[in-house]
């Protein structure tokens, strides 16, 4: 149960820790305190497991037309929808947002691998053994 809140309480931070950096790489982007970050962090976290997934599957056909680009319009949406439910949070418009969560993602990800480390990660290369000596 501990486990738990800590991957929980881990999460929530790397979203907090790189929605405050990419309020810095974006001037479109602003938070008026650092509750308004945090509400920020935790809505993002909840709108990317419940309804995101909700809205891909919705999506199917126009993700499959545009070979997978709608899927970062539906990330944009995803941190709009938050900045609109979240007083302190203001996002300036679509491609603030657009651009922001691809640096989000980016951010995000290299931080879970710094922080969880494992062999079951989306950029883990395979070893490939070492030719041995041909055999005739």
């Amino acid at each position: 149960m501990l486990h738990n809140i800590t991957v929980f309480l881990a999460h929530w931070a790397i979203i907090a820790i790189s929605l405050w950096l990419t309020s810095f790489l974006f001037h479109g982007i602003s938070f008026t305190s650092k509750k308004s970050l945090l509400i920020s962090a935790l809505l993002l976290g909840f709108a990317n497991a419940v309804i995101r997934p909700a809205v891909i599957v919705l999506t199917i056909p126009l993700t499959l037309i545009t070979f997978g680009f709608f899927l970062l319009v539906i990330n944009a949406l995803m941190m709009l929808l938050v900045s609109t439910l979240v007083p302190g949070f203001k996002i300036s418009g679509f491609w603030t947002a657009f651009f922001a969560s691809i640096v989000v993602t980016i951010i995000s990800i290299f931080a879970g691998m710094l922080i969880f480390p494992s062999e079951d990660t989306l950029l883990n290369v395979p070893a490939v053994p070492a030719p041995q000596g041909i055999m005739i």
